[in-house]
């Protein structure tokens, strides 16, 4: 028998097949080589199949185990399934059936390998404060990083919602000589104007009628460290000129107070917003946006930067999937093939999304586009052109309608918020329509304003 499988399944496989007489010699053999799976009988002289796997599954070499049973074992085939071994198949059995198993298990064994290699790789780049990305855009950045690091001048960093602006804030500062001081985000577009300002620049007692009590502003909690403003570009015109007298005075002066006070503070600002054509709209000063923009930085979207969506979506597997109950999974390649493909228009912060779903919603043992079939179709794009026909086929018009409605008002709706920070208000002035308006569509369509909430 172990000479016919060996013949028989090399050239089926087309892989490398050793054969052992027991389980003894096949534990010996394993701890010398590296092989990607084991196809084991449940019942030999000495070492049983169960005691062979009990010892694979010890190694932690991530090594497939399939058993082969007699028909009226099936019970201890079941326990040896509970017991990590990945399938069984019951004797007799004939040839394309166990071709068909040990190819599905070697498919899943290479995908998981590759999910490692992609973790692994990931961490020994994790001392880039755990920013994901080999690809030549990428590299780039991180070399804009270095560089900016190494001085003391204001940065702008710029990019799409989504594509880690403050990630890559916090790993200008993680590098620079300001390290040891604090790191302080003010997220510009949620804090009112009236209290933004008391905020960043402190007031003192009776400036207002609520002040009871002096109180420091954030340029002063920042005071030897780094100032980070998320989208600067939503500032109004009064905010801008007394940041930019902060940036050029290095002093800031509190509401109610009468003399300034020397801050020694690194500003780093982002927007997703285009602030050259603010500047020609009158919303955003000319002069700040040269003090803010000694340093450009623009963060890619993920559309530029595709070659890293494998290693992204192993990193965030592993990263969620622990909180979530579960074994990090592999993603087939099918998948991975349409996450490559999809528009991606929230960029990081929607793969990430995806991938938790797919953690959330996946049945089996690696995660297929089955998994996130009710997600992929609302998400933006997805659900358009040629590809519509595709992603529609055979369901009824009005259904294939409703979906159609879903896809557009997922993605119109999402990307509002994305720019808005989740804030519904906002969203629905942009795009002229009523508050309540705006809540009953998101109702219907089931869209959750609170991941795109952005948290200090």
């Amino acid at each position: 028998m172990l000479r016919l499988l060996k013949r028989s399944l090399e050239p089926d496989l087309g892989c490398k097949v050793e054969t052992a007489s027991s389980g003894e010699e096949a534990f010996s053999m394993i701890q010398e080589k590296r092989f990607d799976l084991v196809l084991s009988d449940m019942k030999m002289p000495g070492m049983g199949g169960a005691e062979l796997l009990r010892q694979i599954r010890a190694l932690k070499q991530g090594i497939a185990v399939i058993m082969m049973t007699a028909y009226g074992s099936i019970d201890s085939a079941v326990e040896a399934i509970r017991a990590g071994a990945y399938d069984f198949i019951a004797k007799p059995f004939d040839h394309d059936t166990l071709v068909f198993r040990l190819r599905k298990a070697l498919e899943r064994n290479r995908l998981i390998s590759e999910n490692i290699r992609l973790h692994n790789a990931f961490q020994e780049q994790a001392t880039f404060h755990n920013i994901v990305g080999s690809s030549p855009a990428m590299l780039k950045v991180f070399e804009t990083i270095r560089m900016v690091a190494r001085t003391d001048m204001t940065v702008l960093v710029t990019g799409e919602s989504g594509t880690g602006k403050e990630l890559t804030c916090r790993a200008i500062h993680a590098q620079s000589e300001r390290k040891a001081g604090p790191f302080v985000t003010v997220n510009c577009p949620t804090v009112p104007e009236q209290i933004l300002e008391s905020e960043l620049f402190g007031y003192r007692k009776g400036a207002f009628t609520q002040a009871s009590s002096d109180r420091q502003g954030l340029f002063q909690a920042a005071d030897g460290g780094t100032l980070f403003l998320d989208e600067i570009g939503e500032i109004s015109p009064t905010i801008q000129s007394k940041l930019l007298r902060v940036i050029q005075e290095k002093e800031i002066k509190p509401l109610g107070g009468t003399t300034s006070i020397p801050v020694d503070v690194r500003i780093i600002a982002a927007t997703n917003k285009n602030l050259a054509q603010a500047i020609e709209k009158g919303e955003f000063r000319q002069d700040l946006y040269y003090r803010l923009n000694v340093l450009p930085l623009r963060l890619p979207p993920l559309r530029e930067r595709r070659e890293d969506i494998p290693a992204l979506v192993s990193h965030f597997i592993h990263k969620h999937a622990s909180t979530m109950g579960r074994d990090p999974l592999p993603v087939s390649d099918t998948l991975m093939d349409l996450l490559r493909e999809l528009p991606l228009t929230g960029n990081i912060r929607e793969l990430e999304s995806l991938m938790m779903k797919g953690l959330l919603f996946a049945k089996g043992e690696m995660m297929e586009p089955e998994d996130l079939r009710e997600v992929l179709a609302v998400s933006p794009g997805v659900v358009s052109g040629d590809r519509a026909g595709t992603c529609l086929k055979g369901l009824p018009y009005k259904e294939a309608k409703e979906q159609c409605l879903k896809a557009f008002n997922g993605g119109y709706v999402g990307a509002l918020l994305e720019e808005t920070g989740g804030n519904v208000a906002q969203a629905a002035r942009r795009c002229g329509m009523e508050r309540q308006a705006l809540q009953q569509v998101m109702k219907r369509y089931e869209i959750d304003p609170e991941p795109y909430r952005r948290k200090d």
